[in-house]
């Protein structure tokens, strides 16, 4: 007699035990380990069966089926490496209100208007709702079919009745199976549906995208294995006091996962920024000091942004340390390094920072600019308005080097800039970054030598020289 035993299995990622455990051993996510019920355990064996279709040489195999369609959107086409591929399964995650169904309206309108039949299923929307955003963004195509349903079969249904060239979900989470347990949303739901439609997209070459929800955290919400099952994961991220959004690619077996696409957000509805860089510099009437522009990579794509800085005495026995758009963590470093090592003193005043128009910088090549901005408000001198400034900063008070700097540097020069500040390993091993026409580049050591190129600080109140 075999004997009887019970298996446990975790409804994310699918690990198995022979015990219960409060945590995953895979996913480490708490309370998602169920008991996948008792049987004979007997070694099993499976059966050969009928093939679908032979196996072939690699070199018979028509690619032409799968080459990629605009959708009529660049920006969205960069991500995805050049459009949809028939029978893609495309997800698409974001915060609540950012504009997914606005941007996906949008796409399934333009691919409509190719005469290419498209249909968009809501589970939160009613189609009347969906008419008033359409005549808002000018959507309307006789092309594009708009179904409200939140069953599993009625979707299928409508498939089968439309024949679509395009389907998009809207979203995942509220769509249900009357096959399986569970209230739509829930973990086996989830999988349970998606499973269907990317089965459907696969068999029919029908591109899909479906739309995700995010948790707390900003993940998508739902077993993790669904982000396994599609092809491409694109996160639609943004500020809501802010117009700017971006389209990022987490995974994408069809193209490259560090390109970005940029749009602006409006009542109108959501059009494409193929060169967002004005949305991140400010212009200046006159010259203010507490400024510096750096040049920060976004996938592959140079962005200028700007940093602004204030340093104002106070009386208060803590001074504040405010950022927004900036690591606070990294900023407290900066701080630290132009006090310790530049001399610069700093702990009489409160320094706020930010970036202009919500943008988010997080790679270390903004150290410079942030530094040079900090040490401008301090000593109120005014940063020549045709800089950039590129570099790590370390905690010796060395300027590392960045990547792609002779890309970035040729943006800066694009642009109207005529001077950048880069350190010298970086300018060393990139032989163009120094040919660059129209743009004069100055290698520095470290953050003293920056400053010193640019008169900030020039008095001995102000910063030491601590080379010697």
């Amino acid at each position: 007699m075999a004997r009887s035993t019970t298996t446990y299995r975790c409804t994310e990622c699918g690990w198995t035990s022979t015990k219960w455990v409060g945590r995953c051993g895979e996913c480490q996510t708490w309370g998602t380990v169920d008991e996948r019920g008792g049987g004979a355990a007997a070694p099993g064996r499976t059966a050969a069966t009928a093939v679908t279709r032979a196996a072939r040489p690699i070199g018979q195999i028509d690619v032409e089926t799968s080459r990629s369609r605009p959708s009529g959107i660049a920006e969205l086409d960069r991500v995805l490496g050049g459009g949809f591929v028939p029978g893609a399964v495309v997800l698409l995650a974001g915060e609540p209100g950012v504009g997914k169904s606005t941007l996906l309206l949008e796409v399934a309108a333009r691919w409509a208007r190719g005469l290419a039949t498209t249909l968009y299923v809501s589970g939160e929307e009613s189609t009347a709702q969906i008419r008033l955003r359409a005549d808002r963004t000018h959507a309307i195509h006789d092309s594009l079919y708009l179904a409200a349903e939140t069953d599993l079969g009625a979707v299928l249904a409508h498939i089968d009745e439309v024949k679509p060239s395009l389907l998009v979900v809207d979203s995942v989470q509220t769509i249900g199976s009357s096959g399986v347990d569970g209230v739509p949303g829930g973990v086996t739901q989830v999988r349970e549906v998606a499973s269907t439609l990317i089965q459907v997209a696969k068999t029919r070459n029908i591109p899909t995208v479906l739309v995700g929800h995010v948790t707390k955290d900003g993940s998508i919400a739902g077993p993790r294995v669904l982000e396994h099952l599609v092809d491409v994961v694109l996160q639609f991220e943004g500020d809501r006091n802010t117009r700017l959004r971006l389209v990022r690619a987490v995974k994408n077996r069809f193209g490259p996962v560090d390109e970005i696409g940029c749009f602006d957000l409006s009542e109108e509805g959501i059009v494409e920024v193929p060169d967002p860089t004005g949305l991140f510099v400010s212009r200046h009437h006159q010259p203010v000091s507490g400024t510096c522009i750096t040049v920060t990579m976004e996938g592959r794509r140079p962005l200028l942004a700007e940093v602004q800085a204030l340093v104002s005495p106070t009386e208060l026995p803590q001074p504040r340390r405010a950022t927004s758009g900036l690591d606070s963590s990294r900023m407290a470093m900066i701080l630290a390094v132009l006090s310790r090592r530049c001399g610069l003193v700093l702990g009489r005043s409160d320094v706020y920072a930010a970036t202009v128009g919500g943008a988010r910088l997080s790679e270390p090549s903004a150290d410079l600019a942030t530094a040079v901005a900090v040490a401008s408000a301090a000593t109120d001198t005014i940063v020549p308005s045709d800089l950039v400034a590129l570099g790590e900063v370390g905690l010796a008070g060395e300027v590392r080097r960045v990547t792609h700097l002779g890309h970035r540097l040729r943006e800066a020069a694009r642009l109207g800039f005529r001077r950048a500040i880069v350190p010298r390993d970086g300018a060393d091993a990139t032989p163009d970054a120094r040919k660059v026409p129209g743009l004069t580049v100055v290698a520095v050591d470290d953050l003293v030598g920056a400053l010193r190129e640019l008169g900030i600080g020039a008095g001995p109140n102000h910063y030491t020289d601590r080379s010697h």
